[in-house]
């Protein structure tokens, strides 16, 4: 393992955008009881430490502190906090984890209380299993200080062997206090009302299972099964999409349904969402990088098919970047994906869109294309909505050819839908929605 990440700017990667689109940081909702999640937001990355401020030249704004390491790797102060003596403990403990000294990270939290230092204990045991190729623990900023602790704002670095291109961030905070001279952790900041950004190794004891395509991650069963399924994802989505793109994923499966919701973002509740393609923030703002979040409990409810069409589904919005560019129609971002999911399993329009069929049945056939707020949680048109993406891109691919779906997409990308809809099919809006609204009800019928 490297000491850790470079600085911003010395990334090891271009910073391209995924073939197709440009999008900020979102998330969408698998296939069944799905929905598209708000922006991740880089929540770490606002936290770089400015002006050439490295990890030990962090200096105070006045006084004469003089900070040194101890023989049990906590610091020693001779004056009041002063930012050296957490960057000294961070330091130590970047270190521990780089050369696999559980001692010597634990030594840093020897003061705190007992919770607190099992929760660290299962972190320290938990990184040790991840192919981390960087880690870095480094201060960003003081919340409040005391005359015998401080609160302090930590940004964490690392970097995913094989699946990350660039170092994904996330703050932390943590309380340091001084006894006998001595500066160590003593816990987070929760006393402040601080909460820390949430990672795949905040959860129960590890198991990380890698295949040629995926990296999964989780402290639960049937991750071996969830690999295979990636692995034979990857040739259909590319098999539509094109070579563009990495053509390998990292999937966190979280036991603890909350951990899931919150790797998913700030808001996000994944308690009937079987999987989510997120994007974790990366050092300096780039691109991010991808993850796709499985919640055990709705994933374990799908079928073989179900899941098959799950995971293909998220793993095109990773191949595509999910549009990014905030331009995209969602109607077309997520029947393309479920277009994806769809294509290899054997399964009939009625079967696949029951609940649509039934309002067909009915006489109800939809008038419009599903608006972004049908695909919203809670929205009582969810599947619907869903149903009828899936069968407007479906319609798209039957009678035009699966290659001018995939230029639809992207042209979606860079001008508006309409523009998009009128250059690569001549058709108006008004046009495809008729024709689109024939499709369903041949279909369906």
């Amino acid at each position: 393992m490297e000491d850790g990440p470079p600085e911003p700017g010395d990334r090891d990667h271009d910073g391209s955008e995924h073939d197709g689109s440009q999008h900020g940081s979102s998330q969408h909702g698998g296939p069944v009881s799905r929905r598209r999640a708000l922006a991740l937001g880089a929540a770490g990355a606002a936290a770089l430490l400015a002006g050439g401020a490295g990890l030990l030249g962090a200096r105070s704004g006045g006084g004469t502190s003089h900070t040194r390491v101890s023989q049990d790797g906590a610091s020693e102060a001779s004056g009041p906090f002063s930012p050296d003596a957490a960057a000294v403990v961070l330091a130590n403990r970047t270190r521990a984890v780089r050369d696999g000294d559980r001692i010597a990270f634990l030594a840093t939290i020897g003061k705190a209380p007992r919770a607190f230092q099992d929760a660290q204990s299962r972190m320290y045991d938990n990184l040790r299993k991840l192919p981390l190729e960087g880690w870095q623990e480094r201060l960003s900023g003081t919340q409040a200080v005391h005359e015998e602790s401080a609160v302090v704002r930590v940004e964490v670095r690392y970097k995913l062997r094989g699946f990350d291109r660039g170092y994904v961030t996330r703050t932390r905070y943590l309380t340091l206090a001084r006894a006998s001279g001595t500066w160590t952790i003593v816990g987070d900041g929760t006393s402040q009302g601080l909460g820390d950004d949430a990672d795949i190794w905040d959860g129960g004891p590890l198991t990380v299972v890698k295949r040629r395509a995926g990296l999964v991650i989780g402290d639960t069963t049937g991750l071996e099964g969830i690999a295979e399924r990636l692995d034979a994802a990857v040739p259909v989505v590319t098999g539509v999409v094109g070579r563009g793109w990495a053509q390998k994923a990292v999937a966190l499966v979280p036991a603890d349904a909350r951990l899931a919701s919150a790797l998913a973002g700030p808001g996000q509740s994944l308690d009937e969402i079987a999987a989510l393609a997120a994007v974790a923030p990366s050092a300096g703002g780039g691109r991010g990088e991808d993850r796709v979040i499985v919640s055990p409990a709705a994933f374990g409810r799908l079928n073989d098919l179900g899941r098959d069409v799950v995971l293909t589904h998220e793993l095109t919005h990773v191949a595509t970047g999910g549009a990014r560019d905030r331009r995209t129609p969602l109607w077309l971002i997520e029947g393309f994906a479920d277009y994806v999911g769809y294509r290899r399993v054997r399964i009939g329009a009625r079967s696949a869109a029951g609940e649509l069929r039934r309002e067909v049945a009915a006489g109800r056939i939809p008038a419009a294309l599903p608006a972004a707020g049908d695909f919203a949680g809670g929205s009582p048109r969810l599947s619907h909505a869903y149903q009828e993406a899936w069968l407007a891109c479906r319609m798209v691919a039957d009678r035009y050819g699966e290659a001018t779906l995939v230029r639809l997409y992207r042209a979606a990308g860079r001008v508006p839908e309409a523009t998009a809809l009128r250059d690569v099919l001549g058709l108006t809006r008004d046009r495809f929605t008729a024709q689109w609204r024939d499709y369903v009800k041949k279909e369906l019928a």
